[in-house]
């Protein structure tokens, strides 16, 4: 065996999960050509094997030096220009079967250790098969692809962490084009606050706020009774105990009871709560708090003054927020009587000034979404997102307010929840048809701190309970330790690029094997495009070089030295789109 090519030197040293090798003096090169490639000896990361019998023992370098790591009584028995190499054990391949995470038998002092070669690698990654997709080439060789298990990356959930300019958007294009490619019943839905992924994707479906050719619609009557009242009037669940609170539970379970009648079918009004996704109109409900408020009635009794007794002259119009005219009260207590119906005084211009805000129209103006009249129904809503022809839906938030962010995430991630858990048994959806939800710039909507965040709710169920029901989850990020715990807690497979912030580094060092820290310690030196990939979904952690994709999101940097050495002509209309825009929070 020391007449091979590929031997590197004896163990001098065995723990748990570690051991020492001292590398033989009598190889003539600290950079070995075998089979024609160079491998060089004692890069950090790279993979060794030490043959047992019919067993073969992989372990990755963690460190390099010319004395040995422990006591200093062997530095009197090696002499000067000695070198030693520290192995962190990893898994194990007996005979002809596959590589296993995991040593169950250690090897001892004296024995062989050896350089892995590209054969060697590929017994430990395997080829490709039914259940995988290649996620990039090894670092240490260009020709050897790294695959990993379709199955655990998607259903045990997966993240995609990186600092700013690592290469994040190009690894999430990366691997939803590999799944793209290679599954035709896939579906996948990425939900991108920023309007990044189009020209990435150009065969995509992408549904946006605005867009005239294939608008996003998110009816505001998909809230749960929480989430709308804390958008509408600010109110929180805390606020239960509240009569007025009880009583616009109350008015909204009715507005909804009134449209049960419905294209994707009849509803019986005795199971719709204030919670049942049932459309009804916004500027009814302010409409009717106006009515009861402003009113003037025929009798100073409140519990008589009803719309019967209403001193009335004109209606109104709810659909033109035009509140009801009436007989003003006079000062002298005489009739018609002022209205003793206060209850929604707190919340009545809460509401008017929110129908008023051009920026929510995408919710209180949903097109064919409107109400129980309209063309279209929930049925066609989840049609455009995951049942179409299109295996992508990008929904493109660009457009949508960042106060009502949170609130957007929450719906669509709960929306879609509920057509997997409701549909889990069908033949064309749920547990039938799996589903991967994708949440770019998870940070700014999945805070840990933030413990108001209904979008984080809705995406941390899915997290813990989704898998049963066919949906898998993906979050991408630059700030990993801004994010939830409870769903990081969950995520099954890191992908990390290139992490400078501490605390960042210790969310990925906390999910690998504690004997192969320092391969992430790696994280800060990473090369832009290049990660670190642990957990459930990769035989064994490993660096990887992720392909560039082209076309490319628009994440990328501007040309900045090509665009200063330009001269650009002064104009003073110039900005005058750009305030526009700005003003009417619309491209």
């Amino acid at each position: 065996m020391k007449s091979e090519i590929t031997y590197l030197g004896n163990i001098i040293r065995v723990d748990s999960g570690t051991v020492e090798v001292e590398v033989s003096n009598e190889i003539p090169s600290a950079a070995p050509i075998i089979n024609g490639r160079l491998y060089k000896i004692g890069q950090i990361g790279t993979f060794i094997k030490i043959p047992i019998g019919n067993i073969t023992i992989y372990g990755i370098v963690s460190s390099v030096s010319n004395t040995p790591s422990k006591s200093d009584e062997y530095n009197l028995k090696y002499s000067f220009g000695s070198r030693f190499l520290t192995i962190q054990l990893v898994g194990e391949k007996i005979g002809d079967d596959d590589f296993e995470k995991g040593v169950g038998t250690y090897p001892t002092i004296n024995d062989e250790v050896h350089i892995v070669i590209e054969k060697d690698l590929l017994d430990i990654y395997g080829k490709k098969d039914n259940g995988s997709i290649e996620i990039g080439k090894h670092s240490s060789s260009e020709n050897l692809s790294v695959y990993t298990d379709l199955h655990k990356l998607i259903l045990r959930h997966c993240a995609i962490l990186g600092s700013t300019g690592s290469g994040k958007s190009n690894t999430t294009v990366s691997i939803l084009k590999a799944i793209l490619n290679d599954y035709r019943g896939s579906r996948i839905i990425l939900v991108d606050p920023h309007g990044e992924y189009a020209s990435a994707f150009p065969d995509a479906k992408v549904l946006k706020i605005n867009e005239p050719a294939n608008p996003l619609f998110i009816p505001f009557w998909l809230m749960s009774f929480d989430e709308l009242s804390y958008f509408l009037i600010g109110a929180k669940p805390t606020d239960d105990q509240k009569p007025d609170y009880r009583l616009f539970r109350e008015l909204v379970t009715n507005l909804k009871k009134s449209n049960c009648t419905l294209k994707s079918g009849v509803v019986n009004p005795d199971f719709v709560t204030a919670d049942s996704p049932i459309p009804f109109s916004a500027r009814q409900l302010w409409h009717e708090m106006n009515y009861w408020l402003n009113a003037t009635f025929s009798t100073s009794n409140k519990d008589d003054q009803t719309k019967a007794t209403a001193s009335i002259i004109n209606i109104g119009n709810a659909e033109n927020l035009q509140p009801a005219q009436f007989i003003p009260y006079p000062p002298n207590n005489t009739a018609p009587f002022k209205s003793k119906h206060q209850e929604f005084y707190s919340y009545e211009k809460k509401i008017l000034s929110r129908l008023r805000d051009s920026r929510f129209d995408f919710l209180f103006n949903p097109g064919d979404y409107k109400d129980a009249n309209s063309t279209k129904d929930l049925h066609n809503l989840l049609n455009d997102w995951i049942g179409s022809n299109k295996k992508l839906a990008i929904l493109d938030l660009s457009g949508v307010p960042f106060e009502v962010l949170d609130i957007t995430v929450g719906l669509i991630t709960r929306f879609v929840y509920d057509s997997m858990f409701w549909g889990r048994h069908e033949t064309y959806t749920g547990k039938n048809r799996p589903l991967l939800l994708a949440y770019e710039e998870a940070h700014n909507y999945l805070s840990k701190s933030d413990n108001n965040s209904y979008s984080k709710e809705a995406v941390e169920k899915v997290f813990k309970e989704g898998r049963k029901f066919g949906l898998g989850a993906l979050v991408i990020s630059q700030r990993p330790s801004e994010i939830s715990e409870t769903i990081l807690a969950q995520v099954g497979t890191f992908i990390a690029l290139r992490l400078t912030n501490s605390g960042d580094q210790s969310i990925v060092k906390n999910s690998a094997p504690d004997n192969l820290n320092s391969l992430i310690d790696l994280l800060p030196s990473l090369r832009t495009g290049e990660a670190i990939i642990v957990g459930e979904a990769i035989k064994i952690p490993s660096r990887v070089r992720l392909n560039l994709n082209i076309p490319r999101p628009t994440s990328d940097d501007p040309k900045l030295v090509e665009k200063w050495l330009e001269a650009h002509p002064e104009n003073d209309d110039n900005y005058k789109t750009i305030v526009t825009r700005i003003r009417q929070q619309k491209f």
